[in-house]
């Protein structure tokens, strides 16, 4: 038996691009007398361009019956293209054979190949132009908060400025140095100083019997014990012999007084 040419309602044939889908509608009758499907087309490639979808039968509201056959374009050509879904047959159960005709469709790529460079008609671009941000109020923000850290900053260099200021005033070894400032080395004051100096450490007078309890409560101070004990020992020649102004290894007070017044410092840092 031949083919009976099939009443296909055919997809439009333009405006195609990859990943489009198309259908295809075969109205099951012949001779006019409804048909039913050996079998379905199956799912699969069909040639380079098109896949075909599972099909399905549906009624009208007629009650006839189409099967529709879905095709999705799996490739993008270069430029315009016409492809082909081609010839195809459908089995009856009452033996009749369905013809599909060859169908033409035009495919396009989905951007130019080249730009025409005129007018609007330049590069690839955002679908709309980035919303505009009103940056007034962004740069008062800016403005405000910079100006916050660098009183902040301001106000905390003031603050070390000061706090070093009152203890060079009030820490004892910084009075001592202080105090000894255009002293002479011999001079019993600039010896006194640093006395005074040790016992406002020590909280008590200090003596060479006591230095225990200025280093029990000045334990910074321990690195220099042998020169602290040294200067205790020839401050007691110094004022009560005299000899220690003529002996060659005299201690600085000077000296003395500046490592003192270093530890201190680091000490209340």
């Amino acid at each position: 038996m031949s083919p009976v040419p099939a009443l296909v309602s055919q997809p439009r044939p333009f405006g195609y691009v990859v990943g489009d889908l198309l259908e295809q509608r075969v109205l099951l009758q012949a001779n006019h007398r409804g048909l039913e499907p050996v079998s379905l087309p199956r799912p699969g490639r069909v040639g380079v361009w098109l896949e075909r979808r599972a099909a399905h039968v549906e009624s009208d509201s007629q009650g006839q019956h189409w099967l529709v056959i879905e095709y999705q374009l799996i490739n993008a050509p270069q430029g315009l293209t016409t492809v082909n879904i081609p010839t195809w047959t459908l089995s009856t159960k009452s033996g009749e054979v369905l013809s599909v005709a060859q169908w033409p469709l035009s495919v396009g790529p989905l951007t130019a190949r080249a730009v025409i460079s005129q007018g609007g008609l330049q590069e690839l671009r955002a679908d709309r132009p980035a919303p505009s941000v009103a940056t007034g109020p962004i740069v008062r923000q800016i403005d405000l908060w910079s100006g916050a850290l660098l009183l902040t900053l301001l106000l905390w260099a003031g603050w070390l400025a000061w706090r070093n200021w009152r203890d060079a005033l009030n820490q004892p070894f910084a009075r001592a140095a202080r105090e000894m400032r255009g002293v002479a080395e011999d001079a019993p004051q600039a010896w006194q100083a640093l006395h005074r100096g040790f016992d406002r450490t020590a909280g008590r007078v200090v003596q060479g019997s006591t230095l225990p309890s200025l280093f029990e409560r000045a334990r910074y101070l321990e690195p220099l014990r042998p020169r602290i004990e040294a200067f205790f020992a020839q401050s007691a020649q110094y004022f009560f012999d005299g000899t220690v102004r003529q002996a060659p290894q005299r201690l600085s007070v000077h000296a003395l007084c500046n490592e003192l017044r270093q530890f201190e410092r680091r000490y209340h840092r």
